[in-house]
């Protein structure tokens, strides 16, 4: 039978009696908790989450409101980071996600380090957040990605299936990864990759139509892709050639700095 715990703000919670939820956990107003959910001492949660059976929601976690997160799932697992020595750490969860069936989100690696995801994403069934990574708002995680330690992924962003994103890179906003890509360097704003090894594949139309980028805009971020991923030169001059030919915009700049940003290296050329 299921119980009604009444928060300080005298809301009622439904939450089962089979659930084993710490009395340290901070649970928000009108929160449903399923069946075996369990839920450690450090965890805050907020108001109108959904929790449903044999979730595990971890010391360290920090969720905001209207989340859902499905069965199966693990949020703020333990890093699976060798340089992990049981450092409190946080997994901060935004609002309005949905996290479906055998997502594992884990928290950081090192006291005072957080694993971030932002609002109204969308998790889908087996995929993997893992350690001390930042996730913008608004992304789609496909079925079976696994996005590795320390990456950065902007907002808009659209994972297909099976995609493996390694450690420490970066994905720039409004851009999609196609379906089994394996990638190990940035992939900038606003583009298509796919194929293996990893390839631009284009500028990503329909997000930035979604966006409101205006169709001239688009065109020209086409011109600074051409100058970057068709050019003969180097990927420092290209970002030169747009300084000095694309005509300015909050997208072009966004494109150079994330460029001249770069730690690893862009994706390749055709």
């Amino acid at each position: 039978m299921a119980r009604c715990l009444k928060n300080e703000n005298n809301m009622a919670n439904d939450i089962s009696s089979k659930a084993e939820i710490s009395p340290k956990a901070q649970i928000g107003d009108n929160c449903k908790i399923f069946p075996f959910v369990y839920i450690e001492d450090d965890v805050v949660i907020g108001d109108n989450c959904v929790i449903f059976p044999f979730v595990s929601i971890l010391n360290g976690t920090r969720m905001g409101n209207h989340n859902k997160v499905h069965q199966g799932s693990v949020i703020g697992a333990l890093p699976q980071d060798f340089d992990f020595t049981g450092e409190q750490s946080e997994c901060l969860i935004g609002d309005n996600n949905i996290i479906r069936e055998n997502v594992v989100i884990n928290r950081a690696t090192h006291h005072g380090g957080c694993t971030v995801i932002g609002n109204d994403n969308f998790l889908m069934e087996g995929a993997h957040i893992s350690h001390d990574t930042k996730v913008g708002n608004q992304c789609v995680f496909g079925y079976g990605t696994k996005i590795a330690g320390d990456c950065e992924i902007g907002n808009g962003v659209i994972y297909s299936s099976s995609v493996i994103e390694n450690a420490k890179t970066r994905v720039g906003e409004g851009s999609m990864i196609q379906a089994g890509t394996t990638f190990s360097k940035d992939v900038p704003p606003y583009v298509i990759v796919g194929e293996s090894p990893v390839q631009y594949g284009g500028i990503n139309n329909v997000m930035m139509t979604s966006y409101g980028i205006d169709e001239k805009v688009q065109k020209h971020i086409a011109n600074a892709y051409r100058l970057v991923f068709h050019g003969q030169t180097s990927v420092f001059d290209a970002v030169l050639q747009i300084k000095e030919q694309v005509p300015d915009s909050p997208e072009i700049r966004n494109i150079v700095t994330f460029i001249e940003g770069t730690k690893l290296g862009i994706i390749s050329k055709m």
